[in-house]
């Protein structure tokens, strides 16, 4: 019996360690909001990261006072785990390129711009399209977005300034910026392409490795058959992103 008095104090111990775990974790994701709320386009899922940050500083504190019921620790336990293997599903699907680099058009799908600036998620795009074109230069590579209420230009219009800076020649870019959805990006970029290619042609997507499951789905059905690239994510937008991403999924799912 004494062995498991003394056992007691240690377990109480790590509980209090993760209960100061679990509030400085939403501590950090309130920073992180504050910083893209400077930094990028306010949108939803800025809402939702801070709304989760919030819950789980308010879950940390009434732990450690030990006022959460046992039901309340099973279904957070439940919602972390789904979203962990949530975020798994799609990380696998970011990391599978299937591109084959001999495609005759490449697809950029548009991302946030800050004023007449590239954010960094769509930089990472643009960013492997130049690799992609520094393996088949002659594939023509489709700059998709419009102008969002808090961009100063379109997105295909920084993107294809962004591709011609870096030594992309802009006969090789075609501008599709009249789209304001990842529906209408492909939708309008194969309008634009079939302009091009009468008889056909193949492609390769590009967008962020946490986007790019809805992407092909979105594309399959656009009626396009695509193969794809993912862009690698910045560490420290990975929460907001992924959160996002899922709430994204979820509803493209139910609709």
């Amino acid at each position: 019996m004494t062995g498991g008095y003394e056992l007691q104090p240690m377990k109480d111990q790590a509980f209090k360690l993760i209960n100061v775990l679990v509030i400085l974790i939403g501590i950090l994701l309130l920073i992180e909001v504050a910083y893209l709320a400077v930094a990028a386009n306010l949108d939803i899922g800025l809402l939702a990261l801070s709304a989760f940050a919030v819950a789980l500083i308010v879950y940390g504190i009434l732990w450690y006072r030990e006022k959460v019921a046992t039901g309340v620790h099973a279904a957070v336990i439940t919602i972390g785990a789904c979203m962990l293997l949530f975020i798994g599903f799609l990380a696998m699907h970011g990391s599978r390129d299937t591109a084959a680099y001999d495609e005759d058009a490449v697809i950029v799908l548009g991302a946030a711009v800050h004023g007449e600036q590239v954010s960094l998620s769509l930089a990472s795009r643009l960013d492997r399209a130049i690799e992609y074109h520094a393996h088949n230069p002659h594939a023509i590579i489709v700059v998709s977005g419009g102008q969002g209420s808090q961009e100063s230009i379109s997105e295909a219009l920084a993107m294809e300034r962004y591709l011609i800076e870096r030594g992309v020649p802009a006969d090789r870019i075609l501008k599709e910026d009249a789209s304001t959805s990842t529906l209408e990006n492909f939708l309008f970029s194969d309008a634009r392409l079939q302009q091009e290619f009468p008889s056909g042609y193949t492609a390769v997507v590009i967008t962020n490795d946490f986007h790019v499951y809805r992407a092909v789905s979105i594309a399959e059905s656009a009626g396009i058959t695509a193969r794809h690239l993912g862009a690698p994510t910045n560490w420290y937008t990975i929460p907001y992103n992924y959160l996002r991403e899922m709430m994204a999924v979820v509803h493209m799912w139910l609709t």
